[in-house]
């Protein structure tokens, strides 16, 4: 049971995390491109592929870092409501810009965690 708590706990802290830049980022570039989900997608997969690399850990605090904060930071629901209601409003450019550059950014944020933790693993 304390397991799950900590895991909680964890998800609680990535949701504040990601309620504060999402907004922020959101604010200072406008409205017109979800900025904010498209940044913590790309710091989340790059944080949580890091954290998976890294050496030896106990096993809760791998969870609650992994399933508990970046599964409450990473904002993939909000990505697909997002894309889905620029396909809705007729802005197929948008939308599929949206789908490109979460892919990419995602993949090579993840990519680039994998390298920087097999880097501290060493």
């Amino acid at each position: 049971m304390a397991r799950f708590f900590w895991i909680c706990l964890g998800g609680a802290i990535g949701t504040g995390a990601r309620y504060l830049l999402s907004g922020w980022l959101q604010r200072a570039a406008g409205p017109g491109f979800p900025y904010g989900t498209l940044a913590v997608n790309v710091l989340g997969s790059f944080f949580l592929c890091l954290l998976m690399q890294i050496g030896p850990m106990p096993s809760t605090l791998r969870l609650v870092l992994a399933s508990g904060v970046m599964g409450g930071f990473t904002t993939y629901s909000a990505f697909n409501y997002e894309t889905l209601r620029f396909l809705q409003e007729d802005a197929w450019l948008l939308g599929f810009l949206n789908v490109g550059a979460m892919l990419v950014s995602c993949l090579l944020a993840g990519y680039l965690g994998l390298v920087a933790g097999k880097l501290l693993a060493s």
